[in-house]
C-alpha cells in the first residue's frame, strides 16, 4: 500500500468504520484547486494595485521635476527679490498641490486594490464553506 489511491482507500475505510461523514475526494481536490486559483487572483490584483501606485508616484515625481525646471529657468539671481520670492512661492504651492493630489490618488488606488484582493478571498471562503456543507454529510456516499 504505497500509492496514493491505496492511502485514500485506507482513509475512506477508516472513516467509514468510525461512522464519519463520507467525503468525495475528487470534489475536495477541486475545491482546493479553486482556493489556490483564488489566492493567485488575489495576489495578481494586489500586484496590479502596487504597480498603479508606483506609476502614480513616478508621475508625481516627474511633475515636481518639471516645476523645478520651470523655476530654475525663470529664476534670476540678480533680478528683483520680490519676483524671485513670488516664483519660489508659486513653485512651493504647485509642488504641494501635486504631492497632495498624488498621495490622494495613490491611497485611493491602494485601498481599492486591497479591497478587491480581499473580496476575492472572502468570496472563495464563502464558496468553500458552501461546498463543504454540500459534500460532508453523514452517510453521503462517495
Amino acid at each position: 500500500m504505497t500509492d496514493t489511491a491505496s492511502y485514500i482507500d485506507m482513509l475512506r475505510k477508516f472513516g467509514s468504520d468510525l461512522g464519519l461523514p463520507k467525503l468525495n475526494v475528487d470534489e475536495l481536490l477541486q475545491a482546493q484547486k479553486k482556493s489556490i486559483d483564488a489566492l493567485g487572483q488575489s495576489a495578481k490584483v494586489a500586484a496590479q494595485g502596487a504597480q498603479s501606485v508606483a506609476q502614480k508616484q513616478r508621475e508625481v515625481l516627474e511633475a515636481g521635476l518639471r516645476e523645478a525646471e520651470t523655476l530654475a529657468r525663470e529664476y534670476k539671481p540678480l533680478g528683483q527679490m520680490q519676483e524671485n520670492i513670488a516664483l519660489q512661492t508659486e513653485f512651493a504651492r504647485k509642488v504641494f498641490e501635486i504631492t497632495v493630489e498624488g498621495a490622494r490618488e495613490s491611497a485611493s488606488t491602494a485601498r481599492q486594490s486591497t479591497t478587491d484582493a480581499v473580496k476575492i478571498i472572502q468570496d472563495r471562503v464563502k464558496e468553500s464553506l458552501e461546498e463543504i456543507r454540500a459534500n460532508v454529510r453523514p452517510g453521503k456516499s462517495t
